[in-house]
């Protein structure tokens, strides 16, 4: 499997398909923990803030802290990886995701549960970011593959802490605490591969590295136009996860029809992730694509908002196939950039700006909701959301790379 860089495969002396393999497996772990600090909480939050004395402010700050730990441990992410090397970085990421996990799982403090939570959720922030820039250097001529398995992954692992606690609250007696500590065991098997990597680190281009900073890609168009699309496709994902039962429960349906749709919402996002970066990879061009996805945000949005509510779950269906948008974003970082170090600071970018940009999605949404009491200043502004989306994914699903744009050479 000659898919590891000239570099790699010089330091494993021949075990290059050995090494390939254990990279899948590290890879493939890795993904289905980058989520489980952030949706294993949600089932069991009601618990959690009765049994922690949790007040509503601090249960606004939990349901918060994924935005703001993924947008700034995110953007500090690659010059952590130049320092400590990407290998050993993934190992620490994962060893503090699963001490962040445990601790919460054992506390009975609110502020403690808060501080281990953003521990937590600091070690997925690494992974978001380092995995685009490990798949981009370590299978340079299968990134479409190794990203449809990387953001199924991810995917599975998200509905399975979401899916998982709850039945695993009851087995324990209703004891929050032990469904909340069973993903902490995942993290440390997730960490064993890494392990064993962390002893063939890759050599880095320091030079190309230093080459695109901050400072570079802020006055970068593509790096803003990843960062918009990547931002305004995490909004509507923010919105619709949070919003999606009270949308159904207000048309007629039932809290147990409202949950099933939520289910099946969520699940269909695992075979659009198996096509979605295979297809984005094969062609140069994104552009077609992100016109696709829009046009099944807009027929889903308008069929929720107009039509008779006994459909709204078929259109609800459709805005899930519409959120294929977001492995086709975690594919641009890749396929927008010619070096691993460029992946690194495109996805360091996109994502930090793009989390920032998305974190105000619900807010705006519960004020306008409350504000006037129904639906359609809400799903006005998710149709103005994916009208922005289709102008950044307009420029950023071009066939163009970071590194050739003229202001670095400038």
């Amino acid at each position: 499997m000659s898919v590891l860089t000239h570099e790699t495969r010089g330091r494993t002396g021949g075990s290059t398909g050995s090494l390939a393999w254990l990279l899948v497996l590290g890879i493939v772990l890795a993904a289905l923990n980058l989520r489980t600090a952030v949706t294993s909480v949600g089932p069991v939050l009601n618990h959690i803030s009765s049994g922690l004395g949790m007040s509503g402010v601090g249960v606004g700050l939990l349901t918060t802290l994924p935005v703001l730990i993924f947008a700034t441990v995110g953007a500090v992410t690659p010059a952590l990886s130049r320092k400590i090397g990407e290998h050993r970085l993934l190992l620490l990421a994962l060893v503090v995701l699963g001490a962040g996990l445990l601790i919460r799982s054992m506390v009975a403090s609110a502020e403690v549960f808060l501080y281990s939570s953003a521990l937590a959720l600091s070690g997925g922030a690494v992974g978001n970011v380092l995995i685009p820039s490990l798949i981009k250097r370590h299978f340079p001529g299968r990134t479409g593959t190794m990203t449809t398995v990387y953001t199924t992954a991810l995917a599975v692992g998200t509905m399975l802490a979401a899916a998982a606690t709850v039945p695993i609250e009851r087995a324990a007696d209703g004891n929050w605490h032990v469904a909340l500590g069973v993903w902490a065991a995942l993290a440390a098997v997730a960490a064993i591969p890494w392990l064993a990597l962390s002893r063939s680190e890759p050599e880095r281009d320091s030079a190309s590295g230093g080459l695109i900073g901050p400072r570079t890609l802020i006055r970068s168009k593509l790096a803003w136009s990843v960062a918009a699309y990547f931002g305004t496709q995490s909004m509507v994902a923010y919105i619709m996860f949070g919003f999606l039962p009270k949308i159904l429960i207000d048309g007629g349906y039932t809290t147990g029809q409202a949950g099933l749709v939520l289910g099946v919402f969520t699940a269909i996002g695992i075979p659009v992730s198996l096509v979605v970066p295979w297809i984005a990879s094969k062609f140069s061009d994104q552009l077609p694509m992100v016109v696709a996805f829009v046009a099944f945000y807009t027929v889903g949005f308008l069929g929720l908002w107009l039509a008779p509510a006994s459909l709204a779950w078929i259109f609800a269906l459709l805005v899930g196939v519409g959120m294929g948008s977001f492995p086709l974003a975690l594919t641009m970082l890749a396929l927008r950039t010619r070096t691993p170090e460029a992946t690194a600071a495109l996805s360091a970018f996109g994502q930090s700006t793009g989390y920032l940009i998305a974190g105000a999605g619900p807010l705006l949404i519960g004020v306008l909701y409350e504000s006037t009491g129904n639906w359609t200043l809400p799903f006005l502004l998710l149709l103005a959301v994916i009208a922005v989306q289709l102008v950044a994914g307009w420029y950023a699903g071009r066939s163009r790379y970071l590194e050739d744009e003229r202001i670095l050479a400038g």
